[in-house]
């Protein structure tokens, strides 16, 4: 048995839970058009019998205004020390700039390195040259590979590079497990998600999910869980008229928690304003944020 840690860094929507989700051939983590919407890390795994690969999705780099960035940013770096590889994910359709210089000075230079070129499918022959070139010479010992996430170009040319880096090792997780976090952590996700996509623009990323109570019955799963925004106007956006908004995020929520569990759930939702919450350690530690 051979069995590892490969971590997945990288900037805001540069595709990093699309990539672990296409590499685990399920979804895992959530993907939304917003930035950062990933807020921890999360592990992945990977078995094939032969390998047991735990890919570590981790919160987009960027620069932090409060104490969940700053958190979010601690979370990529120390995913990406002691692992057996590091998977730099970059949006081929950005230039590299100082953000990308801030992430090359905090790389372990010593762990082998695989520059992912992703949405390559948005780019011209000119563009790819372009920006493989300006990544060869920002990273000389990496291996760069072009990838389109979302059109799974690319996905099996990187797990077989990942292969050979991976040595003998025990099976750290059961064959079954898909992940080392809890249902209430997949719960929280998912609804997190759907209000995202929902909402849009109309309430910003200051939005998170606590889950109050999970009844997990023979048929069927009954969920409480609370969206805390840090405005009261955004109370009145999330709930929408008539409750119409909040309605709509518990039905596709719904849709993919029944999924989840393989039977009948019944969510109920609401809604609390915790003013400033992004820099209230107290309840960051409470929202899992830690």
């Amino acid at each position: 048995m051979k069995s590892g840690f490969v971590a997945i860094i990288g900037r805001p929507n540069a595709g990093k839970s699309t990539l672990i989700n296409a590499l685990l051939e399920r979804k895992l983590s959530i993907v939304t058009e917003k930035a950062q919407t990933t807020r921890n890390s999360i592990k992945g795994i990977y078995d094939d019998d032969e390998y047991q690969i735990i890919f570590i999705d981790t919160p987009g780099i960027h620069l932090a205004h409060h104490s969940l960035g700053r958190y979010m940013n601690q979370q990529a770096f120390a995913s990406a020390k002691d692992v057996d590889a590091i998977v730099l994910v970059v949006d081929g359709s950005r230039k590299f700039d100082a953000g990308d210089t801030a992430i090359q000075e905090k790389i372990d230079q010593n762990i082998p390195l695989f520059v992912v070129i992703n949405k390559i499918d948005l780019l011209r022959l000119p563009e790819v040259i372009e920006i493989k070139n300006k990544y060869h010479e920002v990273y000389p010992n990496a291996e760069l590979i072009e990838m389109s996430a979302i059109e799974n170009f690319g996905i099996d040319t990187l797990l077989e590079k990942i292969k050979p880096l991976i040595k003998e090792g025990p099976r750290y997780f059961e064959k079954d497990a898909i992940s080392d976090r809890d249902p209430s952590f997949f719960v929280s996700e998912v609804i997190r998600e759907k209000s995202l996509k929902i909402l849009k623009d109309e309430v910003p990323h200051n939005l998170a999910v606590r889950v109050d109570k999970i009844k997990n019955q023979k048929d069927k799963c009954i969920i409480d869980a609370t969206i805390i925004v840090d405005k009261d106007s955004h109370k009145g956006i999330v709930i929408g008229k008539n409750g119409k908004r909040i309605k709509a995020i518990g039905m596709q929520s719904r849709v993919d928690l029944e999924e989840f569990y393989g039977k009948k759930v019944f969510l109920e939702l609401f809604v609390s304003v915790k003013e400033d919450w992004l820099n209230n350690q107290r309840l960051l530690k409470e929202l899992g944020y830690n």
